[in-house]
């Protein structure tokens, strides 16, 4: 026979307790007592009826937390297992509200206290819908006059969007199964902008479908933030908790989601008048800036008259001053031609005088040479080849007719 421990059997009876589907999942009715708060903030009390009671512990966060109170008569929803320390049966308290409502307000009050604990509703994650869409999906009855109010919204105020219907049935069964697929499937369009998830109004029973949790997570993994049109005014579901936006009604989500092309060309028509406005005060501005630099350019332009009479006097004076030191230099210049001309052999030789030389030096005195010295005389036209006579008289040779004269180098007698 096996023997166990206690703990085995503490921990048998947790996981028999835990797997059991009734207990996973379980409203309680009952009047509260012993009610106490731990420093932590959590809350345990016994929640009873006429018979029997039942040990139960509500951690914080503890939606409905404020019916708690010795002697109320609540609903309790929780989860049934075993406290293996103490070995106690208790009931695990997730959400509390007044005794008396109807099944399907306490599990609307228990879906929404679970989503809100994980954060689908939390504000920071909901996304401003764009300004300007250009394809909007809808996502609602293909049957119902739901599209057709919209598309005449969506048409009469901003034409330029296109609209997808994403056809679903929106009540009965299968119909939350139906919405969630549907916007699953828009996921997959990459050139969505916004998607309206919309019905009519209904009774709570049918308008059931958006209170379903899977419709919740479908709308949580949107891609394309959403707005909930679901219902009238005063009807709030799961969907509308978790949208990107809430619209009171399908006409009005339309209304929201796309601008109203009156008022943008009203405001165009503003802004443009403001615009004009602005270039006109701007162009007076510079226009009135301009002139003020162009009066005070003409004050600074030099006078140009003055000084081109001016150019004019200091250039007549130039070539005065030009031509009277030309004239003076070609004085000069005459002067020293006329000297030149005076030095020049040639002149001497063409008044009848010769020139001596004597081993290519001038002779000019008759101790220069001796008896057979040869020499070569120069006159104008020419040379003569001669030798000194030993009676001192030069011995004329056969005259050299060659014309060098042109290549004797002038020398000063």
């Amino acid at each position: 026979m096996p023997i166990y421990t206690v703990t085995q059997v503490s921990r048998y009876l947790k996981e028999s307790l835990e797997r059991d589907q009734l207990l996973k999942d379980l409203w309680l009715s009952g009047e509260i007592s012993n009610l106490s708060q731990s420093i932590a903030g959590h809350y345990y009390f016994t929640i009873k009826d006429a018979q029997s009671q039942l040990r139960c512990v509500f951690f914080r966060p503890a939606p409905g937390a404020e019916l708690l109170a010795n002697g109320a008569a609540v609903l309790a929803h929780g989860r049934i297992s075993l406290y293996e320390t103490r070995g106690e049966i208790q009931l695990y308290v997730d959400l509390v509200q007044p005794e008396g409502m109807g099944e399907l307000e306490l599990e609307f009050q228990r879906l929404k206290a679970k989503l809100e604990a994980e954060g689908l509703f939390d504000p920071s994650r909901k996304r401003p819908l764009p300004a300007f869409p250009e394809r909007i999906a809808v996502v609602t009855s293909p049957s119902g006059a739901v599209f057709h109010d919209i598309a005449n919204v969506v048409g009469r105020r901003y034409p330029l969007a296109e609209l997808v219907l994403a056809p679903t049935p929106v009540q009965g069964d299968g119909a939350a199964n139906g919405i969630a697929l549907a916007l699953q499937a828009l996921n997959a369009m990459t050139d969505i902008d916004v998607v309206i998830l919309a019905r009519g109004g209904g009774s709570l029973e049918e308008l059931w479908p958006f209170n379903e949790e899977q419709v919740a997570r479908a709308i949580y993994g949107s891609k394309h933030p959403v707005i909930s049109a679901v219902g009238h005014e005063t009807d709030v579901t799961i969907a509308d908790l978790v949208a990107d936006k809430r619209a009171p009604t399908p006409s009005a989500a339309a209304e929201m989601v796309v601008p109203d092309q009156k008022e943008l060309l009203s405001n165009i028509n503003q802004w443009r008048k403001a615009l004009d406005s602005e270039l006109r005060e701007r162009i007076g501005s510079q226009r009135q800036e301009t002139r003020h630099l162009m009066s005070r350019l003409q004050a600074l332009v030099p006078d140009i008259a003055r000084q081109r009479q001016r150019v004019d006097d200091l250039t007549r004076s130039a070539i005065g001053l030009l031509r009277a030191r030309l004239s003076l230099t070609r004085e000069q210049l005459d002067g020293r031609f006329l000297l030149l001309a005076s030095l020049n052999p040639r002149a001497t030789l063409k008044r009848g005088y010769a020139v001596v030389q004597k081993d290519g030096h001038a002779v000019t005195r008759t101790s220069q040479v001796g008896s057979g010295d040869a020499l070569r005389i120069h006159v104008i036209d020419g040379e003569i080849a001669a030798k000194v006579a030993k009676n001192g008289a030069a011995h004329r040779k056969e005259p050299n007719r060659r014309k060098k004269a042109d290549s004797l180098t002038p020398r000063l007698l």
